[in-house]
C-alpha cells in the first residue's frame, strides 16, 4: 500500500462506517450491498452486572469481554424481561414478555408445558433468510421433545433441557426430586447422567461447538447462540481455570465464560469474519445472592435474581460490530431483551412474526444515531406467574406493592449450599434511577404528577396482559405449548 494510501485509509473506512449506518437508518441494512451479517448471542447464566471487568468487577480479570467492549459498544441500562431463567430467555428468543406467550418463571424437569410451535423464535425468523442456525448450552424453555431447539428453528444443538442444579447431586434434592441430567446432541442423548467431572467439561465443549459451527458456516450467513448454564449453581470449571482467579471458585468460572469469548471472537477473526458479524453479549438475571460466595455482584444495585429491582434485571451487555457499532462507547439509554428480536429482523430483512410481539427496533440506539431515543414509552416488569411488580419509563420505576425476598440481615450461604430468603412487602415507591440508581429513596410524594402517569401505563398493560396483583385477567396473552 502507498503511503498515500495509508494516508487516506482511515478516512476511507470512516465514510464507509458513516455510509452504512446511514443506510440502516433509513431502513437499508449494511447486508443489502453483499453478504447479510453473521449473529452471535451469548447468554451466561445469573451472571451479575458487577461480574464482568468493565462492568466493576475487580477480583478477577476479563480481558476478552474488556476488549469487546473497547472495540465494540457496553450498555449500562440493559435488561431481561423477567429476573428468571426459562422467562427470560422466552423474551429473548421471541421478542415478547414472558407471560404473553404463557412462560414465566422457571420450567422443571418433565414439565408439560414448553415453548409453543406457534411462537416465532430468533433461529426461525434467521431461517426464513437462509441462514444457518446453532445452538450449544442451556435450553430451559421445555425438555419433550416437541419444545426442543431443533423443532424451533436452530439446525444443531448441543446442550442441557434445563438447569444444570436441577439433577439428583443437588446437595439439597430429596431422593427422587429430580431425575439423571441428560446431554443432548439434537434430539437424541450424548450422555444420559451426567456426573460432577462431565459438568466440568461443558463449557469447553460449548465453545468448541461454537468455534466449528462458526468455521463450518464461514462462507455462509449464519446465526449461533451460546447459552453456558455458568456461573449458575452447581459451580463447575475445567482445570484450566481451576484455582486460577485466586478469588476462589466463582471467580474461575467468570474467567472461564471470558476464555470461552475470546475464543469465539478469535474463530471470527481468524475466519475473517470480524466485521460481518455481530457478537451480543449478556446474561438471563442477576445473581442468585442465597448462594454467598458462590453467587455473583449486582454491582451498585439493589437486591438480586427473583426480584424486580434492579439488580435482578439489569445486566452487563456488549455489543460488538465493528464497522457499524461505534467502538469503545457506551449507551445509557434503557433496553430490554425484548427488543433484540425486531431489531435483528430489520438489519436482516426479515419480516417481523403475524402475531403480536412486545420487542421494538432500537438499531438508531445501537448504532448511535443523532437523535436516538426509545421508541417505548414504558417497559413493564411482571414476576411470579403474572404479577406486575414495576414500571419503567425513562427516568423512572415505579413499583407496586408486592412481597419480594431479600439476603439482608442473613446469614449468607457457603460452598455450594444457599443461605435462606426472607420475605418482606415492598410498598409502592418511586424511584428516579439516574439519581438514584441503588433505589435508596422514594421520591413518589415530591413527584405525583410521574407517578400517576406510570400508573396509567400499568392501566394499558394490564388491559393487554393482565395483572395477578391487582387481580385483572389477560386478553392479549397466548398459551404455551402443552
Amino acid at each position: 500500500m502507498s503511503p498515500l494510501a495509508k494516508s487516506l485509509r482511515p478516512f476511507v473506512l470512516a465514510i464507509a462506517s458513516s455510509l452504512s449506518l446511514a443506510l440502516v437508518a433509513h431502513g437499508t441494512s449494511p447486508s443489502n450491498a453483499g453478504r447479510p451479517p453473521n449473529v452471535v448471542i451469548i447468554f451466561t447464566d445469573d451472571q451479575g452486572y458487577g461480574d464482568v471487568g468493565v462492568f466493576g468487577a475487580t477480583a478477577y480479570p476479563t480481558p476478552n469481554l474488556d476488549r469487546m467492549a473497547q472495540e465494540g459498544r457496553r450498555f449500562t441500562d440493559f435488561h431481561v424481561a423477567q429476573p428468571v431463567c426459562s422467562a427470560s430467555r422466552a423474551a429473548l428468543l421471541t421478542g415478547c414478555y414472558p407471560n404473553r406467550i404463557g412462560l414465566p418463571g422457571a420450567l422443571g424437569p418433565n414439565s408439560k408445558t414448553g415453548l409453543s410451535d406457534q411462537e416465532v423464535t430468533l433461529a426461525q425468523m434467521f431461517k426464513s433468510k437462509g441462514y444457518a442456525t446453532g445452538m450449544a448450552g442451556k435450553w430451559h424453555l421445555g425438555d419433550k421433545p416437541q419444545f426442543l431447539p431443533l423443532r424451533h428453528g436452530f439446525d444443531e444443538f448441543l446442550g442441557l433441557p434445563y438447569s444444570s442444579d436441577m439433577w439428583p447431586l443437588h446437595p439439597e434434592a430429596k431422593s427422587g426430586t429430580y431425575p439423571p441430567i441428560p446431554l443432548l446432541e439434537g434430539e437424541g442423548i450424548l450422555k444420559a447422567d451426567l456426573t460432577h467431572a462431565d459438568q466440568e467439561q461443558l463449557l469447553t465443549q460449548y465453545t468448541e461447538k461454537a468455534v466449528q459451527f462458526i468455521e463450518k458456516n464461514k462462507d455462509k450467513p449464519f446465526f449461533f447462540y451460546l447459552a453456558p448454564n455458568t456461573p449458575h449453581v452447581p459451580l463447575h470449571v475445567s482445570d484450566k481455570f481451576k484455582g486460577k482467579s485466586g478469588a476462589g471458585l466463582y471467580g474461575d468460572v467468570i474467567m472461564e465464560i471470558d476464555w470461552s469469548v475470546g475464543e469465539v471472537l478469535n474463530a471470527l477473526k481468524r475466519n475473517g469474519l470480524d466485521e460481518n458479524t455481530l457478537v451480543i453479549f449478556s446474561s438471563d438475571n442477576g445473581p442468585w445472592l442465597s448462594y454467598g460466595n458462590y453467587a455473583g455482584s449486582a454491582g451498585p444495585f439493589r437486591e438480586g435474581k427473583g426480584t424486580n429491582f434492579e439488580g435482578g434485571h439489569r445486566e452487563p451487555c456488549i455489543m460488538r460490530w465493528p464497522g457499524h457499532l461505534p467502538a469503545n462507547s457506551v449507551c445509557k439509554e434503557p433496553l430490554v431483551t425484548i427488543d433484540i428480536f425486531p431489531t435483528l429482523a430489520r438489519l436482516i430483512g426479515a419480516e417481523l412474526p403475524q402475531h403480536k410481539i412486545d420487542g421494538l427496533d432500537v438499531w438508531p440506539i445501537l448504532a448511535d444515531l443523532p437523535g436516538a431515543k426509545n421508541p417505548h414509552e414504558a417497559y413493564y416488569f411482571y414476576y411470579n406467574r403474572n404479577d406486575l411488580q414495576a414500571v419503567r419509563s425513562g427516568e423512572w420505576k415505579l413499583l407496586f406493592a408486592h412481597t419480594s425476598r431479600t439476603m439482608n440481615g442473613q446469614e449468607p450461604g457457603r460452598d455450594g449450599l444457599p443461605g435462606k430468603y426472607i420475605p418482606f412487602v415492598v410498598q409502592p415507591s418511586l424511584y428516579n434511577l439516574t439519581t438514584d440508581p441503588g433505589e435508596t429513596k422514594d421520591v413518589s410524594e415530591n413527584n405525583p404528577d410521574v407517578v400517576k402517569r406510570l400508573k396509567a401505563l400499568a392501566e394499558n398493560i394490564r388491559a393487554d396482559l393482565g395483572d395477578d396483583l391487582t387481580k385483572q385477567p389477560a386478553t392479549g396473552a397466548r398459551p404455551s405449548g402443552k
